[in-house]
């Protein structure tokens, strides 16, 4: 290796290191390796749309843009407060669409268990573990909501002859998403989804279950990407899975 690269590099590394004690933080390139990863296959299958639920407040929908796509982001949202800051979020992105309902495995209304932190909320019961692991993931209020199966909307997305990636995180609802889904499934070439190893909520299958019913639908795992984990012992808890036809 060149000399000066290599003296270069170390002292980038001293620096990195420097910082990390002072300011408390790990400083990482970005994107990861991971993010990396992921944008290289949508690339590489042609991934046009990506539907986002459990969007959230937006964070999967900017993290896509800052890594390249640009293509069209459905992002669907049922909680209020949620749904008005992914609407600023989206706003000013002509193919950025926001949708204020829940995906699930029929069409009505139901309701949601809000977390303190908002990402933990969930349509169904957290486990002890959850809230042993991460106190922040308890549930404060409950709040009605719109759901609707994927089915019943796909057509009105107008996305025939697209390349669609499904992206599923919704608390452990992954498998009633996917039931409301049977028809829309056809359709799609990725899904990256939330599994656990560990359930956090009640009703949620594990891992290998999920993976055996999305190889069942021809879809196989390329890619993990790191998840939830307990800060106690260290246990990994869930990951997302990503899987290609």
């Amino acid at each position: 290796m060149n000399k000066f690269i290599y003296n270069n590099k170390s002292s980038l590394l001293k620096l990195k290191r420097f910082l990390n004690s002072l300011l408390g933080i790990e400083l990482k390139r970005y994107p990861t390796d991971e993010l990396t990863r992921r944008i290289r296959l949508i690339e590489h299958h042609n991934i046009d749309v990506i539907l986002d639920i459990g969007a959230n407040i937006g964070q999967y929908g900017g993290e896509m843009r800052n890594l390249g796509f640009k293509g069209e982001i459905h992002s669907f949202e049922p909680m209020k407060s949620a749904f008005e800051k992914l609407k600023k979020n989206a706003a000013g992105d002509s193919k950025w669409k926001v949708h204020h309902y829940s995906i699930g495995e029929k069409d009505g209304q139901t309701t949601i268990n809000i977390a303190k932190n908002s990402v933990s909320s969930s349509l169904l019961e957290n486990l002890p573990q959850l809230t042993d692991s991460a106190p922040e993931a308890a549930f404060v209020e409950k709040e009605t909501i719109e759901i609707r199966k994927l089915d019943t909307i796909f057509d009105d997305l107008n996305l025939n002859g697209k390349n669609i990636y499904l992206k599923i995180d919704t608390q452990g609802y992954e498998e009633m998403v996917l039931l409301g889904a049977e028809k829309s499934l056809e359709k799609v070439t990725g899904i990256q989804i939330e599994m656990s190893f560990v359930p956090s909520y009640q009703g949620a299958i594990t891992f290998d279950e999920m993976k055996t019913k999305l190889n069942q639908k021809g879809f196989t795992l390329l890619a993990l990407e790191n998840g939830f984990y307990d800060k106690k012992t260290g246990k990994q808890l869930e990951v997302d899975g990503v899987f290609y036809r």
